[in-house]
């Protein structure tokens, strides 16, 4: 009997890379992406097992940076190599500057049905800081774009805690945002990581991200605005029309496994998580059809696998269902985790009901702290 599983594909490159990214994605590699895509392909079709194919999500990098030729392409052999569900959820995310009308038809055309763009920011100022190559007009003109060319589903991705970024230039995006009226919003906690140019400009003092408690307020505010208007807040960074919620990230988040195919991209199947080899020139180094290079992260084992559903159910703004989980694992986690529970109580962290395991409002700002990797 085949699975039903979802399938992330990773395109690296890039127009420019932003100030704070991290990602495994790169601004200066284009004349490997002819290659890039035919070792995807190959990597794609050698995987011998049969799935059913339920949700899939093209991610980068910018996958509106390289040829939409290629993203049909893409769709097309996993579509010829699997079962697609008539009703999977198919998304790419795109940037404004680099994705025009055509390629938002050849996406639409191709079984594309949501479309994620980076927006981050309506202030021009703030964009220019972290590196974004588009103004807030660009994005608007991307977005209508995608409505025109019959994109109804839409997320918007807004990043606060921005360089010099004040709680009113928050509140005056999410304003904007609201609007547009598009179905889903993601708003993240920008995270300085080690490496960054942004870090880098923060730790010599060339700009100033505001201190925490500013980040918090700006967090719980854009949050008021966005439920006042009936978006429903349901995970720690995520917010949809009921019915939006993102069906991909969902599945991670409820431990439903995934393929994950391209540089870096992990997957989870079997109890097993891995992932492909990050060094760009090693994928595409020519021919499979073997599969490249995979690096085993974990194994799970029962205790591994009940310890991160109740680490990724914590994630969702309802919790994690303590019936749920003893259907999938016989156990009560109440009981079984009494110990760690109880300090988390305590702490004013967590709160019991009589079937769901809830973060506060406490846990939810150390969760947008420890957790936003996952988001």
């Amino acid at each position: 009997m085949s699975k039903n599983v979802g399938a992330y594909v990773h395109i690296p490159f890039c127009a420019k890379k932003c100030t704070y990214c991290d990602f495994v994605s790169y601004d200066n590699k284009t004349e490997l992406i002819d290659r890039y895509i035919d070792a995807l392909k190959n990597e794609i079709k050698s995987t011998n097992e049969k799935y059913i194919i339920k949700t899939i999500y093209i991610g980068g990098g910018t996958p509106s940076f390289i040829n939409s030729t290629y993203i049909e392409e893409i769709l097309s052999i996993i579509k010829q190599n699997w079962n697609v569900k008539k009703s999977a959820e198919i998304t790419i995310e795109v940037n404004p500057g680099t994705v025009n009308r055509e390629k938002l038809k050849t996406y639409y055309k191709s079984g594309i049905n949501r479309i994620s763009i980076g927006m981050q920011s309506s202030n021009d100022k703030e964009l220019k800081l972290i590196g974004r190559i588009h103004t807030y007009e660009k994005f608007l003109g991307t977005y209508k774009l995608a409505q025109e060319v019959g994109f109804s589903n839409i997320n918007v991705d807004v990043i606060i805690g921005l360089p010099e970024q004040t709680i009113e230039d928050v509140n005056d995006t999410i304003d904007k945002i609201i609007k547009l009226d598009p179905k889903h919003i993601s708003v993240y906690s920008l995270m300085l990581e080690e490496g960054t140019k942004l870090y880098n400009d923060v730790e010599a003092g060339l700009c100033t991200c505001p201190n925490d408690d500013i980040e918090r307020d700006m967090y719980w505010s854009a949050k008021k605005k966005l439920e006042k208007v009936g978006y429903i807040h349901y995970e720690i960074s995520n917010f949809a029309k009921d019915g939006y919620e993102s069906k991909h990230n969902l599945d991670c988040w409820n431990q439903k496994e995934y393929l994950g195919f391209g540089l870096a991209a992990h997957s989870y199947i079997n109890n097993m998580r891995y992932s492909n080899t990050a060094n760009l020139k090693e994928y595409c180094r020519g021919g499979f059809p073997y599969p490249p290079e995979k690096t085993i992260h974990e194994i799970q084992t029962k205790e591994s696998k009940m310890k991160e559903y109740m680490l990724l159910g914590l994630r969702k703004i309802d919790g994690m269902k303590i019936s749920e989980f003893k259907n999938k694992f016989i156990d009560n986690p109440v009981y079984l985790y009494r110990d760690e529970l109880n300090k988390l109580v305590e702490q004013g962290l967590v709160k019991i009901d009589i079937d769901d395991i809830e973060l506060t409002n406490k846990g939810i700002d150390l969760a947008n702290q420890v957790w936003q990797e996952f988001a």
